[in-house]
């Protein structure tokens, strides 16, 4: 019997090849989309939970509280010691501190150097108690002792490849920072992708205090400030709960009153904190929940698709159900036919989407290279992901099948040999009309949704930032010296295309924005806000085309004036009416007083997301980090030769790195960039697979009216009116799904919205251009078909009359 039904099914599907083809393709492409959405929400959700000790293992944070909030990923230096030593819950505990923009290289034996690598992310300080922390898998050197020494270091074979090629790495030498001789005494695989700690060279935490003598000495016992990473393994049954009731011991015994009040500590799962963006997290859980309901959106259209192509070719089998019928099978034999044949039009469908989500997702992978992702459709058959899969599969064919079986299964067998079969014996008009509506409602939608970001990415690039941001290069300058900087900065300043010089720390808009307290003219106590400071030379302000409301600028780049600027934001916040009430005024931060000479207009310090906080600008030289060379947009390649010559004459034991400002700037709206990306990719989607349902139901309707459509002519009716008898009706389905889609839309869009601190305003034109692209894609996807029906010859469908 089941050869049986494989036979004739196979028989079905090829004489009706062009209705299996479009069913097939338009269940393939939906059901692709839910593969790559699952593979990469899996992906995302599986960072850091590969660890054995992953479920009692937390990441121990750092709220500062000001007069807002501000959440840090990082504890103070003694915390790690003090859960160890302190805590007989805690199993262990491992410090780490992350370590950008430092130059790592590769000694000759001749005093110099054979290579030099600039590093940005993957290097790190930590302790050997790490190893115990996070499973890693070594193929050279003791976990336990590696990191236990000063000045060593171990190595993922990555970049002991890079360092020191196919030479065996142990017991070699690393020149860190152009100061400090590393020995490697450790070397393990490559750590997967799905971490959050993907670092490549692990310095021993004991290096940590030796490169700044006696200082570094006690600031690895300051409470005070926050910036190293600790982890915390808690001992098998132990409820996190304990560890938080520690917090406010260790508050109290370790820190003042006032720095009590300021620190507040939490422990987070290890996994968790991936989708905490206010953690530093890179994807929100938010997002991986919308785009699980996306996936689902688009399998579900994927699905209405095929029970409306499957409808409506149910007339053209209305006469093999009663001939079946006529010779005994029964309701369940027919419903298990054409379940059959769903199911081989599913399975088609399923190894077509694997090859389609296989060809998508090295796209999506380069996408998402600021992730460092590796999603492979080999992802899918691991056990977990496998389940999912094969019950995504059941319910795809059950959902896909199920009601098109019944439908052709409950034919009345004497009125379908007869060739008298209406549309309510077909199957219910209402139910797929309401398929359309969904299909209409989704794909409104997506298009909302897409129109919002669109806007919203187009104002954050086009937003007046309060400075010049084009032509600007930022350069970096790894000297604290005085003399050094001033050099630097003549030597910058007479190359031929440089206009001009500045040393500061960062752009005017950066990611580093901590806040620091200051106490403001006569007050005793500090300000009840904090300040932002910004670093930046005489030059600073002029150079990136900053607005000065009131007072001056500084006269000279001499870093004893103690002279500050404050923008608009800090007078408003003083509660003073005119800007020049401030001036002379002195404020006390960073452990001396400064006088304010001038106020700058508002401008950015990040991105849209946050608004304009009270900023002050310092012109502090052991700050100086950053040269900032405003170019002549017409010599601009040479002149970046030239830059790069004159920097690697000053730094030769350095590495040349540099960034146009706006290319920084860019770096803030990644996420939007990747969102607005997927957004754009789904909704043509969505589109496509409307179509395909769109003419499933315009080819059911044309079947069904055929007579109707004759009869029509007969009595005069003209082709237009005819295509009115469809556009009608689809008029109708579009405007419902619209009244549906938009409120729903406004109100997701205007939550997402409420993120940014600087946005667009919802118009009405984005739900009314929602409505008309709907009705043009409706119009286009229904016109050819209505049409051939209107044009058909009357005679053919009434002579059976």
């Amino acid at each position: 019997m089941l050869r049986n039904y494989l036979t004739i099914s196979l028989r079905n599907l090829w004489r009706n090849r062009k209705v299996t083809l479009i069913s097939t393709v338009g269940l393939s492409i939906g059901l692709a989309c839910g593969l790559v959405i699952f593979l990469l929400v899996s992906y995302m959700f599986s960072f850091d939970r590969y660890h054995a000790k992953a479920d009692r293992t937390y990441w121990v944070v750092t709220d500062i509280r000001q007069e807002n909030v501000v959440p840090t990923d990082a504890t103070p230096r003694p915390m790690g010691d003090v859960l160890r030593q302190e805590l007989p819950f805690v199993e262990t505990a491992a410090r780490l501190e992350n370590i950008s923009s430092r130059v790592m290289a590769v000694p000759d034996g001749k005093g110099g150097f054979s290579k030099k690598f600039d590093e940005s992310r993957s290097l790190c300080f930590t302790e050997p108690q790490f190893f115990s922390v996070f499973d890693s898998d070594w193929l050279s050197g003791n976990p336990a002792t590696a990191l236990a020494a000063p000045n060593t270091v171990v190595l993922t074979e990555r970049y002991a490849q890079k360092y020191f090629g196919s030479a065996n790495p142990m017991g070699k030498v690393l020149r860190f920072d152009n100061q400090t001789d590393l020995t490697v005494t450790g070397l393990i695989k490559n750590l997967p992708s799905n971490t959050k700690l993907r670092y490549d060279a692990f310095i021993s935490y004991a290096t940590v205090p030796t490169l700044s003598g006696e200082a570094g000495k006690q600031a690895m016992q300051d409470w005070s400030r926050v910036f190293t990473v600790c982890f915390v393994t808690l001992r098998q049954g132990t409820p996190v709960e304990r560890l938080l009731d520690a917090f406010p011991v260790i508050r109290k015994k370790y820190l003042t009153t006032s720095e009590a009040k300021k620190l507040d500590f939490h422990a987070i799962p290890l996994p968790d904190l991936e989708h905490m963006p206010q953690y530093g997290g890179r994807s929100p859980g938010l997002i991986l929940y919308t785009l699980i309901i996306v996936g689902l959106f688009l399998v579900l259209a994927a699905c209405i698709n095929f029970i409306n192509i499957a409808t409506a070719g149910a007339l053209k089998r209305a006469k093999e159900v009663g001939v079946r019928k006529a010779v005994g099978s029964s309701r369940g034999q027919l419903i298990g036919q054409f379940m059959i044949e769903t199911t081989l039009v599913t399975l088609a469908a399923v190894v077509l989407s694997m090859l389609l989500a296989h060809l998508c997702l090295p796209m999506l992978n380069n996408a998402l290279s600021v992730m460092n992702t590796d999603i492979s459709i080999t992802n899918l058959f691991h056990s977990d992901s496998l389940v999912w899969f094969v019950a995504l599969l059941v319910g795809v064919i059950l959902l896909a099948g199920l009601y098109p079986s019944l439908v052709l299964a409950r034919f009345n067998p004497v009125a379908a040999l007869r060739g008298r079969l209406t549309t309510q014996q077909i199957g219910g008009v209402f139910v797929r009309q309401g398929l359309i509506v969904t299909q209409f409602f989704i794909t409104q939608l997506f298009i909302i949704g897409v129109g919002v970001m669109m806007a919203q990415v187009r104002h954050m690039q086009q937003a007046d930032l309060g400075f010049q941001k084009e032509a600007i290069l930022a350069v970096p300058v790894p000297v604290s010296n005085v003399l050094k900087q001033d050099v630097v900065r003549a030597r910058m300043a007479q190359i031929a295309g440089v206009d001009a010089v500045s040393l500061g720390a960062d752009p005017p808009a950066a990611y580093r924005r901590l806040p620091v307290p200051f106490t403001y003219d006569t007050h005793t106590q500090p300000e009840k806000f904090p300040t932002v400071v910004k670093v930046g030379d005489k030059n600073f302000v002029s150079l990136y085309g900053i607005r000065l409301l009131a007072g001056r600028n500084f006269r000279t780049n001499d870093t004893t004036s103690n002279e500050a600027l404050v923008n608009e934001t800090m007078v408003r916040e003083l509660g003073l009416r005119s800007a020049r009430d401030i001036l002379g005024k002195r404020v006390n931060l960073w452990g001396g007083d400064k006088t304010i000479v001038g106020v700058v207009r508002n401008f950015h310090l990040s991105d849209l997301h946050q608004g304009i906080p009270p900023a002050t600008i310092l012109n502090y030289y052991r700050e100086n980090r950053m040269a900032s060379l405003k170019l002549n947009p017409t010599e601009i390649s040479t002149t970046l030769k030239a830059v790069e010559s004159t920097w690697n004459e000053l730094f030769p034991e350095q590495v040349f790195k540099a960034n146009f400002v706006d290319d920084l700037l860019a770096n803030f709206y990644i996420t939007e960039h990747i969102l607005l990306g997927l957004a754009e990719v789904f909704s043509l989607i969505a589109v496509l697979l409307s179509c395909l349902g769109l003419y499933g139901l315009v080819t059911f309707m044309a079947e069904a009216k055929t007579k109707e459509i004759g009869v029509r002519k007969v009595l005069g009716a003209t082709p237009a009116q005819l295509v009115w008898l469809f556009g009608r009706e689809f008029s109708r389905l579009v405007l419902l799904g619209f009244a549906l889609a938009a409120p729903l839309g406004w109100f997701l869009m205007n939550g997402w919205l409420q993120g940014y601190a600087y946005r667009i305003n919802f118009s009405g034109w984005l739900l009314a251009g929602t409505l008309v692209i709907a009705s043009l894609i409706t119009a286009l996807t229904v016109g050819y078909e209505s049409l051939k029906a209107a044009r058909m010859n009357p005679a053919k469908s009434l002579r059976n009359e």
